[in-house]
């Protein structure tokens, strides 16, 4: 399987905090068989967070967790127009990207952490996903600067 499908792509995540919106985009990763056990998961993603919040500035969201209950590498792309608070000091996050990492997958997680933070540095990314029409385009746009640059 791919990181990314148009399964895990979400153009409007409308959702009052980050917590929903982990479990909204979570919840494809369950529906899609990888992510085994969906709260599982999600504590594994909340301990994470309570280590130091994933919020960057730019208004960029980077939950991620490896976790037992993850089958393979994958990533699920979330875009709020309103924008959550992920705890960034400069305000809410718009771009949302949830990582989640098998618990033994050595550093496939820290790779797409670091190759997404890269990417997330260029405005030119940024604006392709804020402006990006359909998952499709999310889909094309990651693989081509995050999956195979």
């Amino acid at each position: 399987m791919t990181l990314i499908t148009e399964n895990l792509v979400f153009l409007n995540l409308d959702s009052p905090d980050r917590h929903e919106a982990t479990r909204v985009l979570a919840q494809a990763l369950a529906d899609e068989g990888r992510v085994t056990d969906l709260d599982g998961f999600l504590a594994d993603v909340r301990k994470r967070e309570e280590q130091m919040p994933t919020g960057l500035p730019g208004g960029i969201g980077i939950p991620h967790a490896r976790s037992a209950y993850v089958t393979e590498p994958s990533l699920v792309f979330g875009r709020s127009l309103e924008g959550i608070d992920w705890g960034a000091e400069d305000g809410p996050a718009k771009l949302i990207f949830l990582i989640a990492a098998p618990e033994g997958g050595g550093d496939d997680h820290l790779k797409i952490l670091a190759a997404l933070a890269r990417r997330l540095m260029r405005a030119e990314f940024r604006e392709s996903l804020m402006n990006a029409h359909d998952a499709a385009a999310v889909v094309d746009v990651v693989t081509r600067e995050v999956v195979n640059p």
